[in-house]
């Protein structure tokens, strides 16, 4: 019997991602806190430029980007040649992965890193592998313990989702000198804009004086536009001109490439959005600590949670309309991620689980 087309191996063996759960049957207003969206949404001029080019949607995008990309380049102090725009930071991962990884090659990340790394891997037909962490956080030496003459992208999350820990600057790049030349790491620093901490970089200067390091960044976080879909990457020259080579000639909209130049604009809105997560950050981990719950460290927009009952706590969260994100699929059943979102809902979890505690 002919049974179709058939996919290449290894497809079948992916497990597809599942985003944090937006609805609760029976209730009208739900606690999103699943899926670590910007609190304050985005900036206002990015929702007006969003709008600005509604009469125009007949016409292509810019398929270079090339006034974001300037922007970007602008705003953080990078090449703007060197820069490549995606459907999401998630598109540009997928690129990489595509670009240089096929069958009998190894993807190497952290143990609690991203779902979307093992996903890349194996949708090239490449194999996935895990180095395990320490204290919920990367191991440089674990990592680097890990690679084989197979090796040909390490996925660093830095700060690392769903942990919210990073890694310094100087053990990034102590890992990065410990890598072959052929090997391509790949710092996921979607998360950059949230850190207040002294020893940390993005990833960029590590760009900039190597062959072999890209760092990729987003707009769904800070920037609160995830409905979007925009991010890129920060590539050595050579990196780019392949990335270039393989994404579809118009991978970012129009609209998101407006709200993305008016965004990295309004820097009112962003010092606003970062004040309120460190504020409600600090404050939620301290309310949950008091609460007797222990709470990793986090330089994110999140926090991760440990319960005795990480399943009966969600219960309860969703029976008082709160969605926060399990996070068994990341091997962590007794943990929960809880995004930090306005002064109110932020105030409501916390009330839920003094309520769930006992407290």
């Amino acid at each position: 019997m002919n049974q179709g087309p058939q996919p290449k191996a290894g497809i079948l063996g992916i497990e597809a991602y599942v985003g944090g759960e937006s609805t609760i049957k029976g209730v009208e207003r739900v606690v999103k806190l699943s899926s670590n969206e910007g609190a304050l949404g985005p900036s206002p001029k990015a929702v007006d430029a969003y709008k600005s080019i509604g009469a125009d949607i007949h016409r292509y995008p810019d398929g270079g980007a090339t006034r974001l990309r300037q922007a970007l380049a602008e705003r953080w102090g990078v090449d703007a040649a060197n820069i490549v725009c995606g459907n999401g930071s998630d598109d540009v991962l997928q690129l990489l992965a595509h670009a240089y990884c096929g069958e009998g090659d190894e993807v190497l990340y952290s143990q609690h890193g991203f779902l979307v790394y093992p996903i890349a891997a194996k949708s090239c037909g490449a194999t996935p592998v895990s180095a395990p962490e320490t204290d919920l956080t990367t191991s440089v030496d674990a990592l680097l313990g890990a690679v084989t003459d197979k090796t040909r992208i390490v996925f660093v999350a830095n700060p690392n989702n769903p942990t919210g820990t990073y890694i310094s600057s100087d053990e990034m790049r102590r890992l990065h000198a410990g890598l072959p030349d052929h090997v391509l790491l790949v710092i996921d620093a979607a998360y950059a804009e949230f850190v207040d901490a002294n020893d940390y970089e993005d990833g960029s200067a590590l760009v900039r004086s190597s062959s072999n390091v890209v760092m990729t960044r987003t707009f769904s976080k800070i920037f609160g536009m995830g409905g979007l879909r925009l991010g890129w990457a920060y590539c050595p020259p050579a990196v780019a001109d392949v990335l270039n080579r393989i994404r579809g000639p118009f991978n970012v909209s129009a609209a998101a490439l407006a709200a993305g130049e008016a965004a990295l604009a309004d820097r009112d809105f962003f010092d606003l959005a970062r004040r309120h997560n460190l504020y409600w950050r600090n404050w939620l981990a301290e309310e949950l600590k008091r609460l007797g719950l222990p709470v990793t460290a986090s330089a994110t927009n999140f926090l991760l949670v440990k319960f005795p009952d990480a399943p009966a706590a969600d219960a309860y969260l969703r029976s008082k309309g709160i969605i926060v994100r399990a996070v068994k699929s990341y091997g962590l059943p007794d943990f929960l991620r809880i995004t930090i979102g306005r002064e109110d809902e932020v105030r409501a979890v916390a009330s839920a689980l003094a309520e769930f505690v006992g407290a």
